[in-house]
């Protein structure tokens, strides 16, 4: 619902502030006063396309600011979709300069002039000058009339869910089906790779983790005949001109025991020549080095050059050898079972086809019922709004499949006998279009109550009976929502929740535009005004308090 519009510098209007409420809220004034003016700067502050022309004479820029406290949940989902932080509130603002350079914000955030549009849309149907009404648009047609079913007819919400859910299935069996068949497309001319590669990785037959297990090994083969080197260069190093360490140190300890004196003062020494001779030679032993088995090392060498050629020609790494065999066998194998699994998914899909529509007939069975109550519902308003002779019908065609079934689903109108049916934008004058829209809003009402709505030309051409029935729908309409009506009706005016007068005044050689809720005797005289015109009269006087009660 709209709370509140701030406009400053819009054309005739220097800066003003309204605060509007539930249900129906008129807007009288003589003609001229700058009743457009209005809906210009409520459009701009909607996403409309801007206009410098709309800057007032002498200022740099305007603004327009629209405050809204109710939202719906498609607005909610836009808000969401551009990072806007909603608490169950709006505020559209728009600023214009004096060029035609116009900038937005929703809540305080900068956005498009786009992102407005989408989201003023959403809030607010305008009726009249500025058209942005939903249902001028047949893509709109089918959820409302399923808004209405919901409303009207017993478990078509459980129906529209049931159609839902086999549409899915249905969607999802034919997606796999769609991708087995480019897989096996694709995968039988690659028949000889894979057969030829499948052949080699199972050769090959790799395990996870070789690659590096056999690198580890190379390396320590390597380092082995490295070592090998090293010690024989230790063991020349203990036999100095090919006799052995130890050999002449048990030299040394044999010469030393022919010393004569008893007992053997070196004796000591001599023990310990003999126990350095005897380490000597089991170090001598034990650094013998081992004989690298150089087949293995062969071996090895190639198995691991094999493993990372193959990793290269499929370019992954080679612990991923053993999947991508998994893989390509798996495609073999696919292809070679491929009429089975075809024939399986196709009977499958021809399943769910059949469920999904059986669903969507029983849906459009009941979407024909509902067309037909929505029609009676709506010829029976038309003749209270002068439009006697008009005649308006649902029609319901087959369409693309869909979660929502299979209707496509169009509003038509025609306003003569004998003329055939037409698209609703393209078979009423803009008086009778904005009553057409006033009797089915009427009939939807409830169904989309987080809207406003705006009617500007809804009392062209009529008056009496029809003005008094066109007040009555707008006052019902407005009860379930809110309404904003720019009315020349007094029989209009006087089903109004709240009035508001708009008038023209000349301050310091200036016209500036005002607006002020009235009530009680200015609403009173207001009304009268338009019964009477300029000169206010007793009976206009009574005529205005009795269109009041």
């Amino acid at each position: 619902m709209l709370i509140g519009l701030n406009i400053s510098n819009i054309v005739l209007i220097e800066r003003l502030n309204l605060e509007f409420g539930p249900g129906l809220n008129i807007l009288t004034g003589e003609t001229g006063a700058g009743k457009s003016i209005l809906l210009d700067a409520l459009s701009l502050a909607l996403g409309a396309r801007s206009d410098a022309g709309l800057v007032r004479h002498g200022c740099d820029n305007a603004s327009v600011v629209a405050e809204f406290d109710t939202i719906s949940n498609d607005v909610a989902q836009i808000l969401r979709d551009n990072g806007i932080d909603f608490d169950n509130g709006l505020i559209l603002r728009r600023t214009l300069d004096a060029a035609g350079k116009s900038r937005a914000w929703i809540n305080d955030v900068p956005i498009s002039a786009r992102v407005l549009k989408q989201v003023g849309d959403a809030i607010v149907e305008i009726h009249g000058q500025f058209a942005n009404h939903t249902l001028l648009n047949p893509a709109t047609h089918r959820g409302t009339l399923d808004m209405y079913a919901v409303n009207n007819i017993t478990d078509f919400n459980t129906l529209l869910q049931n159609t839902k859910s086999a549409y899915n299935d249905y969607h999802a069996t034919e997606l796999r089906l769609a991708q087995l068949r480019e897989m096996l497309e694709r995968a039988e001319i690659e028949r000889d790779f894979l057969e030829h590669n499948v052949a080699e990785l199972r050769a090959l037959n790799v395990s996870p983790g070789e690659e590096e297990e056999l690198s580890d090994r190379r390396a320590a083969m390597m380092n082995a005949e490295k070592n090998a080197a090293i010690l024989t260069e230790a063991l020349d190093a203990l036999s100095p001109r090919g006799v052995s360490l130890d050999s002449q140190v048990f030299s040394v300890a044999h010469i030393l025991q022919r010393i004569k004196t008893d007992p053997n003062p070196y004796s000591e020494q001599i023990d310990r020549l003999y126990d350095i001779a005897q380490s000597i030679a089991e170090i001598t032993q034990e650094l013998a080095p081992t004989d690298t088995d150089v087949a293995d090392m062969d071996a090895i060498e190639e198995r691991l050059f094999a493993i990372r050629a193959a990793a290269r020609k499929h370019r992954i790494p080679a612990d991923e050898l053993p999947a991508k065999l998994e893989q390509m066998a798996s495609q073999l194998n696919a292809i070679d079972n491929s009429d089975a699994e075809l024939k399986m998914l196709t009977g499958e899909l021809a399943a769910r086809r059949a469920a999904f529509d059986k669903s969507a007939a029983a849906l459009s069975a009941a979407r024909r019922r509902a067309a037909e109550n929505l029609r009676r519902a709506l010829l029976a308003e038309l003749p209270d709004l002068k439009l006697a002779q008009a005649d308006v019908c649902i029609e319901i065609t087959d369409g693309a499949p869909s979660a929502a079934g299979h209707d496509d689903v169009v509003f038509m109108i025609k306003t003569n006998p004998g003329s055939p049916f037409a698209p609703l934008h393209r078979a009423a004058s803009g008086g009778e279009l904005a009553r057409l829209m006033l009797a089915l809003r009427v009939v939807l009402a409830g169904v989309d109550s987080a809207r406003t709505f705006v009617f500007d030309e809804v009392d062209t051409g009529i008056s009496g009976a029809t003005a008094s029935a066109v007040g009555q729908r707008l006052n019902k309409l407005a009860a379930a929502s809110q309404a904003l009506v720019i009315t020349h009706s007094a029989q209009v005016a006087g089903y109004a929740n709240r009035h508001f007068k708009i008038a023209k005044h000349v301050e310091n050689d200036a016209t500036i535009t005002t607006v002020c809720e009235i009530a009680d005797n200015e609403r009173i005289n207001e009304i009268a005004r338009i019964i009477s015109g300029a000169e206010i009269t007793p009976e206009s006087i009574a005529t205005a308090r009795t269109l009041v009660k």
